[in-house]
C-alpha cells in the first residue's frame, strides 16, 4: 500500500517540499535548540521525521484515512485535536498566551477578572526547562490532580532575542519565585511554603518553650541559628503530617504559578521604600496613579451599591472592612468617601505596619511594608561585598537561583567550599510590587524575581469580567481591549 502511494507521487515536488521543510526546520532549530547531547538527538529524530513524511514514507502516519466506519471519524478528530494542541503549545511557549488577573493585588490599574493578551516576544521568549508538557495546563493536569509534564529533558536556562528588556514601572508577568517547593495536599499547594515553616516554627516554639526570646539582642549568628531552628520545626511539623499538607515536592522555574506585578526596581538600583513611597538610588519613583492603600473607615451606613461600583470597591474590599476594619481605596476614592459625611464617621489612612514577616525572614531589619531598605537590587555581571550584614539578603539568589552551595560558620561565608568576601551575579534580579501596596504579597514578602522567572508583558485587556457581578451585567464593557501600557 505505502509503495503504491508513493508511486503516485511526484518526487521532484516531494524533495522541493522536504528542501524547504528541513530549511524551516533547521532555522527553528539554530533559535531555539541547545546545543547539548538531547539537542542534537531532538534535531536528528525531528530531521528523520521530515525525510519520512515527504521522501521515505516508511511509515503510513495517517492509516486511518484508508479505514471504515467509527475509527476513521474518530481518528479524524484525534488528528484535528493533536494538531491544534501542538500550535497551541508553539504559540503560547514563543509568541502569546492569555493570563487572567486572579486577585486584588495590582487593583485598581488591573482588576480581577481581566484577561490578558501576554507577549512573550516582548521580552524574549524563554527555551522551556520542561519542554515535554500538555498544552493549556501549568504543572497539574485537571481533574486526575497529577502532574501535567515530563521532568526529562530538563534543559538550562536559555532565553531568545526579543524586542526589548524589563523596563522600569513595566506590569510583567512572571513565575512566582517561592514556588520552587510546595505541599502537594490542597489548598497548601498555592501558600508559601516558606513562610508556612517558619510560622509554624515559631508556634511549635512558643508551644514548647513559652514566647520567644529577644531575637534583637543576640548576635547575627545566634540570629541565623536560631531562625534555621524555627525553619526546621516547621519543616519536620509539615513532613510529619503528610494526610494534612501532603507531600514535600519541588517545581522547576517554567512550571512554578505565573504572577503579575509591576516592575518598581531594576537591576544595579538601589531601593528604599519611605513612608509608602519607593525611591531609587535616592530619588522617589512615580506612584501609579491608580495605587491602592488601606484605610481605616467607619460607617454610618452600608455603601449603596452604585456608589461601589463608581469607585470600583468590589465585595472582596468590603469583606475586608467587615473583617479587619480597613478598606483598600485608591486617593479619589478616599477623597471621595470623606467627603460623604451622610455614609462615612471617619476615615484615616492605615499607618499600622508589623516587622518580621517581610523578606529576608531569617534576619532581624525592623523593615515594615511601607519602610523597607535600603536593599541593592543584583545585576548581572556585578559584584557585592558579602558580610554577615547582608548575607541574609542574597543567599537565597546566591544559593537558589544560581545554584551555589552557600554555608555561613562562625560568622564566616563560603561559596562552594571556599571563603567568600563577595560575590559576582549570573543573572539580572528585578523587585516586583503591586498597585494594591497593602495587600499584595511581592517582593517585600520574597525578594528578588531573577531574569530566568520573567514570562512577558501584558499588551492589552482581550476580556474583563467583574466576578461580583454575574452574567452579561459584569462585563466590562469600557476595559475591553483597552491597552496595558496606557495603565500607569
Amino acid at each position: 500500500m505505502i509503495d503504491k502511494e508513493k508511486a503516485k507521487l511526484n518526487m521532484k515536488v516531494q524533495w522541493m517540499k522536504f528542501g524547504a521543510a528541513i530549511f524551516c526546520y533547521a532555522l527553528f532549530i539554530l533559535w531555539v535548540l541547545p546545543q547539548s547531547i538531547t539537542g542534537w538527538i531532538l534535531t536528528i529524530l525531528g530531521a528523520l521525521f521530515i525525510y519520512d513524511v515527504y521522501i521515505s514514507k516508511k511509515i503510513r502516519w495517517q492509516w486511518w484515512k484508508d479505514s471504515e466506519g467509527p475509527v476513521k471519524f474518530i481518528m479524524g478528530w484525534v488528528d484535528a485535536l493533536v494538531f491544534a494542541l501542538v500550535a497551541v503549545y508553539f504559540v503560547n511557549l514563543f509568541f502569546f498566551q492569555n493570563y487572567v488577573i486572579p486577585s486584588s493585588s495590582l487593583e485598581k490599574s488591573l482588576l480581577t477578572g481581566d484577561y490578558l493578551f501576554v507577549s512573550k516576544m516582548s521580552y524574549g521568549p524563554r527555551i522551556p526547562e520542561t519542554p515535554l508538557t500538555m498544552p493549556l495546563t501549568q504543572h497539574t493536569m485537571p481533574l486526575v490532580n497529577v502532574k501535567s509534564y515530563l521532568d526529562w529533558p530538563h534543559w538550562d536556562y536559555r532565553r531568545l532575542k526579543g524586542f526589548g528588556k524589563v523596563k522600569l514601572n513595566d506590569i510583567v508577568v512572571f513565575n512566582y519565585p517561592c514556588g520552587d517547593t510546595i505541599c502537594s495536599e490542597e489548598p497548601w499547594d498555592n501558600q508559601d511554603y516558606y513562610t508556612m515553616c517558619y510560622s509554624f516554627g515559631s508556634q511549635l516554639y512558643q508551644q514548647q518553650y513559652g514566647n520567644l526570646p529577644n531575637v534583637q539582642a543576640m548576635t547575627i549568628q545566634q540570629q541565623r541559628d536560631f531562625y534555621a531552628r524555627l525553619y526546621g520545626l516547621g519543616r519536620k511539623y509539615i513532613l510529619d503530617n503528610p494526610n494534612q499538607y501532603g507531600r514535600i515536592t519541588t517545581r522547576p522555574t517554567d512550571r512554578r504559578e505565573n504572577y503579575v506585578k509591576r516592575c518598581v526596581g531594576l537591576p544595579g538600583q538601589m531601593l528604599q521604600i519611605k513612608n509608602r513611597i519607593v525611591y531609587l538610588n535616592g530619588r522617589p519613583n512615580k506612584e501609579p496613579d491608580n495605587v491602592q492603600y488601606t484605610y481605616y473607615v467607619k460607617l454610618r451606613q452600608m455603601l449603596p451599591a452604585d456608589l461601589c461600583d463608581q469607585l470600583e470597591i468590589s465585595n472582596e474590599d468590603l469583606q475586608s472592612l467587615t473583617q479587619n476594619g480597613f478598606l483598600p481605596l485608591t486617593k479619589h476614592a478616599a477623597a471621595v468617601l470623606s467627603k460623604r459625611k451622610d455614609l462615612v464617621t471617619s476615615i484615616r489612612l492605615n499607618t499600622d505596619a508589623e516587622t518580621g514577616d517581610l523578606y529576608p525572614m531569617n534576619a532581624v531589619t525592623g523593615w515594615t511594608r511601607d519602610n523597607y531598605g535600603p536593599i541593592w537590587i543584583p545585576a548581572k555581571g556585578k559584584s557585592i561585598a558579602l558580610n554577615m550584614k547582608n548575607i541574609a539578603i542574597y543567599e537565597r539568589p546566591i544559593r537558589v537561583y544560581e545554584g551555589n552551595n552557600l554555608v555561613v560558620k562562625n560568622n564566616k561565608i563560603y561559596i562552594n567550599g571556599k571563603e567568600a568576601h563577595s560575590y559576582t551575579f549570573k543573572m539580572d534580579y528585578y523587585w516586583m510590587m503591586g498597585d494594591n501596596r497593602h495587600n499584595s504579597a511581592d517582593s517585600r514578602y520574597w525578594g528578588f524575581v531573577p531574569e530566568d522567572h520573567i514570562v512577558g508583558k501584558p499588551i492589552f485587556i482581550w476580556w474583563s469580567h467583574n466576578p461580583d457581578h454575574p452574567g452579561f451585567k459584569g462585563i466590562r464593557w469600557n476595559r475591553i481591549f483597552k491597552w496595558v501600557d496606557n495603565i500607569k
